[in-house]
Parts: structure tokens; sequence; C-alpha cells
């Protein structure tokens, strides 16, 4: 079971800390799809994104306190330099598009190639279709996004961070995964006199640490959202 934590309980118990980047074009809502997750906000006025920024929130995942590090990127050609970089590390990846905007779902393909060539072959990867409030003014079916997704093995959700919708369910969905894998490595590594899947932080936090690739079944999941 995985129950949403606070927004940022100071003295909380970390067990885990999780590290997922969100990328996709420019004005797709990725860093307002951040914020309603971080700290349950939505701001019209909104700026693009400079360079890098990251939010953490605390959940519990199974009787375990895991602190999730989103890391929020700009979408802009030139920031390309600095979005290759910060994938290290990265146990999961959001990959957002706009469903009103035909052309950030078209440069999805792109935005996957340049994830799996820069992150951990193991990464848990869910396509997210922003703005499902904007109903009217679709430009991206669910079936095509579902269609891809199934195809390259991502999990998949229609988001709206207007609205709230499905933003809680797509973070805990990669999250929830992540702790699934990382359990099972922990548990094989415990037989094997646990050989090198975590490293130990001061204060006792564990920064889960990608091992050798393992295939993920594909999954999809289809619902709807926005902004």
């Amino acid at each position: 079971m995985a129950s949403g934590g606070g927004y940022g309980d100071a003295n909380q118990k970390i067990d885990y800390v999780f590290k997922v980047v969100l990328i996709g074009d420019s004005a797709v809502g990725k860093s307002q799809i951040l914020a309603r997750f971080a700290r349950n906000e939505f701001s019209l006025d909104s700026k693009a994104t400079i360079g890098v920024e990251f939010q953490t929130r605390t959940l519990v995942i199974q009787h375990k306190s895991v602190k999730a590090q989103i890391w929020d990127t700009a979408g802009q050609e030139r920031y390309r330099a600095v979005t290759s970089a910060y994938y290290r590390g990265a146990l999961g990846a959001m990959l957002a598009y706009d469903i009103t905007k035909r052309q950030s779902f078209d440069h999805i393909p792109r935005w996957l190639e340049e994830l799996r060539s820069h992150a951990d072959k193991n990464i848990v990867i869910i396509l997210i279709g922003n703005k499902s409030d904007l109903e009217d003014q679709r430009a991206v079916s669910t079936d095509d996004a579902k269609e891809f997704a199934e195809k390259e093995g991502l999990f998949f959700l229609e988001t709206s961070a207007l609205e709230s919708t499905n933003v809680e369910s797509a973070f805990m969905t990669i999250l929830t995964e992540i702790f699934n894998i990382m359990n099972k490595k922990n548990l094989a590594a415990g037989e094997n006199q646990g050989n090198g899947n975590s490293a130990s932080l001061a204060g006792g936090k564990k920064v889960i640490i990608p091992g050798p690739a393992q295939e993920i079944p594909a999954k999809s999941k289809m619902c709807c959202t926005s902004t």
C-alpha cells in the first residue's frame, strides 16, 4: 500500500530517496505538475523554467518513508546540455506532453531516445498527457498516446495540474514501481551479502543506486487530466 505524505515534515525519518526527472517540451505544464504534487499549488502566472529546478515531497510506501526528489528541467533547446547531465542517478522519469499541442507529443520519441541514452537502462518511465481539462482543444487522442506507451513499455496517464486530476496518481504509480523493483533487488542483494544496490547516507538515509538492467513489463493506464 502507498499513501501520500505531507508537504514537508522536516523531522520525518527518511528511509529512501528516489530521484525522478520531469522532461518534455517547454510550456507543456511540467512545473505546474510538480508544484501541484510537491505543494498542492497551481499558478496561472507560471514562468518558463530556467535550467534545472527540483522539489521534494515525502510519502509512505509500504510502511517506508520515501522522499521523492523531483527534478524539473527547461524544455528549450538551449538547455539541452544541462538536461543531459541531470539524468545521472535518476530512478524514474515523467515524460510530459500537452494534449492540445500535437507537436509536443510528436517530440516525445526524441525525448525518450535522449532519456534512454543518458539514464540507467532500468529507469521507470511514465508518459503524461497534461492539460486534460482542455478537452475541447484536444489535438492528441488518448488512443494514440496509449498505443505509443504500450509499444515502448511505459506507464501512461492523462493529467490536469489545473484541476489536480491524476497528478497524485501519476507520481504514486512511478514511485511505487521504483519501490517495488528496488525492494526485490535489495532482497536479492541480501541473499548475496548485500552487494551494492544501495548506498548509505549520513543520518541513516539511503539513496537507491540502479543495479543491472532488468526488464519491466509494459504497462499502460489511462485517465483524464490537464495543465
